[in-house]
């Protein structure tokens, strides 16, 4: 992995961009994307691209069958749902699946060691997407196969997001432009991104894994929370971080992806973190499952079940796990008692340290390899008070100078800190030239400081790869 990091940043983009630049016509230049991003695909998975292309070879189908206004575009709809949602079932589930039926039914039914393609949930959720808009007459059937297959397949958001809707880039597959000052933006975007992976949310990682790793008996309760903030700076900034990247390499290809996060940890509820939080997969869940659902159009009873509803599917989605599942109810759970409780007024310090508490109880679950495990270590944050020379020793191991610093800068850099102070920068305008020369100049110096830290092998795979 950091050796295909490493051929990513320093001659697969490089190479693409310059021949992206260079071919004409943006009929071409789609054909040029196709393969590139099927190249990208298949580097790191050479038998399931074929799987890749078959789903889009079917969802192209698929659309011009329900584009045809006629009584079973219905049935077409329903056949795809079932067959995508099949094909995210058996690769995902199956294994999952058959294992729960032989603990409960004391069965031995062989479970499938199916290897999971990367990016699937992403890709199946993306041709879905495309298949309910044709049917809602939200855009046209797209009778161009390549097109389809641009947006299925393209490579800056194909294997972690963020979760594009085909009526948000559909006009673009057809007509871009690319400008010098959104090359430029996208580049530094992209810097920052992958600054955020490597140098913050990788140095975190250090100490949440090691805690994730242990014993429970050896956690007291300085350790667990330190885990649990350790691995909530962690999730965010390297989410987060793939989702700028992605962003900025579409501003490099003339493509303009909405935002994946609004610092989600500056929310005072948690239905407020959920419209900050991977925006992507929540959108798509409220406009492709709630609504249909009724949303909230039939009172807040009905409201709050269809958001368990929803968030049961969203924890699912996430990964074949009960830990996902959990903390996925988790979060519906909350949202239900935020829907149907007596609106609290309270200070906005005081809401806002319930939020941030909530969220990082439920990625300890969220993170967590069972649920006895995520149970043990809450329980350990909230009466670990086994404090001996053992427990302490495991807790001061971490408080290494790098890991302290790492996690004030990411606590801080997780509040519209950089927003404000580039709002009142803009308000003077001697400052604009120099703070636009300035964060330049940095962003070379984190390019830099990324390759020596990729080149050193010190990379972990993005997280919301697996999924």
């Amino acid at each position: 992995m950091v050796f295909s990091s490493l051929i990513f940043l320093c001659v697969f983009l490089p190479i693409v961009l310059l021949c992206y630049m260079l071919v004409p016509g943006i009929r071409t230049k789609n054909i040029f994307l196709i393969c590139a991003s099927l190249l990208f695909y298949a580097y790191g998975e050479p038998v399931y691209v074929f799987l890749m292309m078959g789903s889009i070879l079917f969802n192209y189908i698929m659309g011009l069958a329900i584009g045809q206004e006629n009584r079973a575009k219905k049935v077409f709809l329903v056949l795809a749902i079932v067959v995508n949602l099949g094909l995210l079932g058996v690769f995902k589930y199956s294994g999952f699946i058959i294992s729960n039926i032989n603990d409960l039914f004391g069965l031995n039914i062989h479970t499938p060691d199916i290897r999971l393609p990367i990016g699937i949930s992403f890709f199946t959720f993306q041709a879905m997407s495309y298949i309910i808009d044709v049917f809602r007459n939200d855009v046209h059937c797209q009778k161009n196969l390549a097109r389809v297959a641009l947006y299925i397949t393209l490579f800056p958001q194909l294997i972690a997001g963020p979760i594009v809707k085909y009526h948000d880039i559909s006009q673009q597959i057809e007509n871009r432009s690319l400008s010098l000052e959104n090359m430029t933006l996208g580049i530094r975007r992209f810097i920052f991104g992958l600054s955020k992976k490597v140098l913050i949310s990788n140095t975190v990682a250090v100490a949440a894994d090691y805690i994730f790793s242990l014993d429970t008996g050896e956690i007291n309760i300085l350790s667990a929370w330190l885990g649990a903030l350790a691995y909530l700076i962690q999730i965010y900034y390297d989410f987060s971080g793939y989702s700028d990247m992605a962003i900025g390499l579409g501003m490099m290809f003339g493509f303009t992806f909405k935002e994946n996060f609004n610092y989600p940890y500056s929310a005072v509820s948690i239905r407020d973190f959920w419209r900050r939080w991977h925006i992507s997969l929540s959108t798509w869940f409220k406009e492709y499952l709630y609504i249909p659902l009724g949303g909230n159009r039939k009172g807040k009873l009905r409201a709050s079940f269809n958001k368990i509803i929803v968030f049961f599917c969203t924890g699912l989605w996430h990964g074949a796990n009960w830990t996902f599942i959990i903390w996925g109810l988790y979060n519906g759970l909350f949202l239900m008692i935020e829907e149907l409780a007596p609106k609290l007024r309270a200070p906005k310090l005081l809401k806002h340290l319930y939020t941030v508490v909530v969220v990082c109880v439920g990625f300890v679950i969220f993170r967590a390899d069972t649920l006895s495990q995520g149970f043990e270590i809450i329980k350990n944050m909230f009466t670990g008070f086994n404090v001996n020379s053992h427990t302490l020793s495991v807790f001061l191991e971490q408080l290494t100078p790098l890991f302290i610093v790492t996690l004030i800068i990411g606590a801080i850099f997780s509040f519209p800190i950089t927003k404000s102070l580039k709002a009142k920068l803009q308000r003077s305008s001697s400052c604009v030239a120099v703070s636009v020369v300035s964060i330049y100049i940095i962003s070379i110096f984190l390019l830099g400081i990324c390759i020596l830290s990729l080149a050193s092998g010190t990379y972990n795979p993005f997280i919301y790869f697996r999924f």
